[in-house]
């Protein structure tokens, strides 16, 4: 049997994304299938003897303001929505699956284990173990490392104007704060999921992966002043142990909690005082060009469900290496109490 790893969860307070992985146990990663399959003029971050884990597919709800269309639901009722349209969309047996992580953020008491009520809601055996993670923002990040669709009928983007934007009021540190209502990541109810398993298994199944998922890191700073700094910390980390530089990076997909924390970050990431003085670095990590940057939007203009947009990030990279001709997608996330997360994500050869 395969083994398949679903993360869910709810947004605004509690939101679902889940993510599936299956690595089937007795096959073994062969030089053969990585030649059939690569075809990159650029080197691929495959390794000798290390299973490729590839993206199959990434599904999710549409994200709507808090409060509205989904008021009536529960965590886990998003959640099963994502399962069933996963399991829709790729066909996937349900007998395939033999476990099951969701991520969600603030738990609340009526579910003590959103992944658990999700899939018996979803039709899964009631013999599938399943446990619920949390790491606030990056919750499904964390159910993915342990999964986009825009979809058309997300309710929280609103057309504006950069006058009408400027008059709006800052929430914070009056009268010199800078965060607003048009600037911020708007309190969001939404659900998302992707299906993960390992290149061998997912080919002889019959799927044709969207992306493999190669290295991953999670960082954590102090949260005084360095709070939302993740993608700072996290970006050179991940880049390292991948064997990478900044310019190697094809589409980058940072999540955007407010705008403020998307400047912060980039002028820390092209700071040489930054890079010396906090991460030990002889100059600076770089930052990442606009023109390949959070180019279908981000959490500000789609919202942001916290434990949904992990996958969505991942998937959104997925779909656009497959647009745009690119190998590498760099996908970075901050997260509450200082932490974050950056993985890369390479192409799948077309």
């Amino acid at each position: 049997m395969a083994s398949m790893l679903l993360n869910t969860m709810r947004a605004g307070s509690v939101s679902p994304s889940w993510a599936v992985r299956l690595g089937a146990r007795s096959l073994s990663t062969t030089a053969q299938l990585h030649a059939q399959v690569q075809t990159k003029s650029k080197k691929t971050l495959s390794r000798p003897g290390v299973k490729n884990i590839v993206l199959v597919e990434g599904v999710r709800t549409p994200f709507l303001l808090s409060g509205t269309t989904y008021a009536d639901l529960m965590p886990h009722d998003l959640a099963r929505a994502a399962l069933q349209g996963l399991l829709q969309r790729t066909g996937l047996s349900k007998d395939a699956v033999d476990y099951i992580i969701y991520g969600t953020v603030i738990q609340e008491v009526k579910t003590s284990n959103v992944a658990r009520e999700a899939s018996l809601g979803a039709g899964f055996s009631d013999k599938i173990p399943s446990h619920t993670v949390t790491m606030a923002c990056i919750s499904s990040n964390v159910a993915m490392t342990s999964g986009r669709d825009i979809v058309s009928k997300d309710n929280g983007i609103r057309p504006s104007s950069m006058e009408q934007m400027g008059r709006l009021k800052a929430a914070f540190i009056k009268p010199h704060g800078t965060v607003t209502a048009a600037n911020s990541s708007f309190l969001t109810d939404g659900a998302s999921a992707v299906l993960v398993m390992s290149e061998e298994k997912a080919l002889a199944m019959g799927y044709k992966p969207k992306a493999y998922l190669r290295d991953f890191v999670y960082v954590s700073q102090d949260p005084k002043d360095q709070l939302l700094l993740g993608p700072t910390y996290g970006t050179p980390k991940v880049l390292e142990r991948a064997g990478l530089a900044m310019s190697d990076i094809d589409v980058f997909e940072f999540h955007e909690a407010f705008a403020g924390q998307i400047m912060a970050n980039l002028k820390a990431m092209d700071s040489d005082w930054f890079g010396q003085t906090y991460l030990g670095r002889k100059s600076k990590v770089g930052a990442p060009p606009m023109e390949k940057f959070n180019l279908w939007g981000g959490s500000l203009s789609l919202g942001h469900p916290f434990g949904a947009t992990g996958c969505r990030l991942v998937t959104t990279v997925a779909h656009r290496l497959q647009k745009e001709g690119g190998q590498y997608g760099l996908v970075a996330a901050c997260a509450a109490g200082g932490q974050g997360h950056a993985m890369v994500i390479e192409a799948y050869p077309q």
